[in-house]
């Protein structure tokens, strides 16, 4: 009996080994499954998100400047797109996105050259749509985050100079801190929450912004000659299309269409209201009157200081950092231009900028569980997530800060950046495009 329970045990295993490798081999791990409903949403957040540039910043932009430089404004916007989609499929998305091995945690290197093996059955990694439909979603990123720059030199610079600075920024400056954060760098190994670009997009252009007001000086008469707004119709215009866009913006960050995408809409509308608010409270109780152009720029104010957030903190969040952004975002900006005379002309920094600074930070504390955010990670405290907030807000914008620095002094080596004095009094409109926005 025992031996044939030993033979029975011993043609067991031989069995086993045998055929272990075939039923090893029979089932892989299988591979990744399109998402219809979810390709469909992340098709149309493409389309809201392009939609902010072209026509949504580009009006609210066009409207803030004086009636000689209008139609400058939106060719800068509408350049931008052009020039950045090309570096985008070229090497942008690879630098952002790529695997470059053992340097990966710094850039994503150049195996995505050209979208390199990126065809219409490709599935992005971790997700559920085409990789053609990410590529182009993060694109539409790449293209506004230069083009919101534009605010802060607007009204002096050359279109040549702009060419050549918002294409170097993109490559140094904006692809490889995408990827610290969102290509698995870095930052994101670090544990850092920025959901939809608090710190890639919105303080990265903010101190962008800071460093070429800072290096091409103010506009001649500013501050004493008023340089108000000539067309608040377009600039309120502009805005609303903002609002709607940044929806694709957040929402669409989700990269699905879930519970997740659903809380981050809720919490950019509310973010939104709650800062135009904040703002319009603040303005009419030092000035006396509210204003639209208050109202717009609270709303944009709440709408970039939500934006690291959206994923992943709840209602009361919302409401809280909305209010942190009209309030603090308000007298940034009444500081910079009235105490410092610092002439970032349409306010990106102050807005766009500090915004995503405080945006960021307060996202450590209301993702706690206790707030209705999503909570920490496993072994991690609300003094532990802070501290990673801060390392990313101070490591991306010394990086933008400095290499801002070197590209603006070579764009103006190269092209120049600033246009002359007698060009700037006729308005670039005339003097670098030979057209008029408006023949009345």
């Amino acid at each position: 009996m025992t031996r044939k329970y030993f033979g029975f045990l011993l043609s067991l295993l031989a069995t086993t080994l045998l055929y272990a490798p075939l039923a090893v081999g029979a089932e892989p791990p299988p591979p990744p499954k399109l998402d219809a409903a979810n390709t469909a949403w992340m098709l149309t957040s493409a389309v809201l998100v392009l939609f902010m540039t072209l026509p949504g910043l580009a009006l609210f932009y066009a409207g803030l400047v004086r009636m000689k430089n209008v139609l400058s404004v939106l060719m800068q916007c509408f350049a931008i797109t052009c020039i950045v989609t090309l570096a985008w499929v070229v090497v942008g998305y690879s630098v952002a996105f790529g695997d470059a091995g053992t340097l990966n945690a710094w850039y994503g290197g150049f195996d995505k050259v050209f979208l390199s093996g990126i065809d219409g059955k490709a599935i992005r990694a971790g997700t559920t749509i085409p990789e053609t439909v990410f590529t182009m979603y993060q694109m539409t990123f790449a293209i506004i985050t230069p083009a919101l720059v534009i605010g802060a030199y607007a009204e002096r610079v050359k279109f040549s100079g702009m060419l050549i600075f918002s294409l170097l920024w993109l490559l140094v400056v904006y692809c490889p801190v995408a990827h610290w954060v969102w290509g698995d760098g870095w930052l994101q190994k670090m544990g850092i929450m920025d959901f939809a670009g608090g710190t890639v997009v919105h303080l990265n252009a903010g101190v962008a912004a800071l460093v070429c007001a800072t290096v091409l000086g103010r506009r001649r008469g500013f501050p004493e000659t008023p340089m108000p707004p000539h067309n608040m119709t377009m600039t309120v215009t502009g805005a609303c299309l903002l609002w709607v866009g940044w929806f694709g913006f957040n929402a669409g960050s989700a990269v699905a269409a879930d519970n997740i995408a659903g809380m981050a809409m809720l919490v950019t509308h509310i973010g939104a209201a709650t800062g135009a608010s904040a703002w319009i409270i603040c303005e009419w109780l030092r000035y006396g009157k509210p204003s639209a152009l208050g109202a717009v720029t609270g709303m944009v104010a709440g709408l970039g200081t939500i934006t690291p957030a959206s994923g992943f903190v709840g209602p009361i969040g919302a409401l809280a950092i909305g209010a942190a952004a009209g309030i603090v975002c308000f007298f940034a900006t009444s500081y910079m231009k009235q105490a410092l005379k610092l002439d970032d002309s349409l306010d990106v920094f102050p807005v766009h900028g500090v915004g995503g600074i405080i945006g960021t930070i307060l996202t450590g504390v209301f993702v706690a569980s206790a707030f209705g955010g999503v909570g920490y990670p496993e072994k991690v405290g609300m003094g532990d997530q802070v501290l990673v907030q801060v390392i990313g807000v101070l490591a991306i914008g010394a990086w933008s800060g400095v290499l801002t620095w070197v590209i603006l002094k070579v764009s103006d080596a190269v092209a120049g950046m600033r246009v002359g004095a007698e060009e700037e009094t006729e308005g670039l409109d005339t003097v670098l495009h030979n057209e008029k926005g408006y023949n009345l």
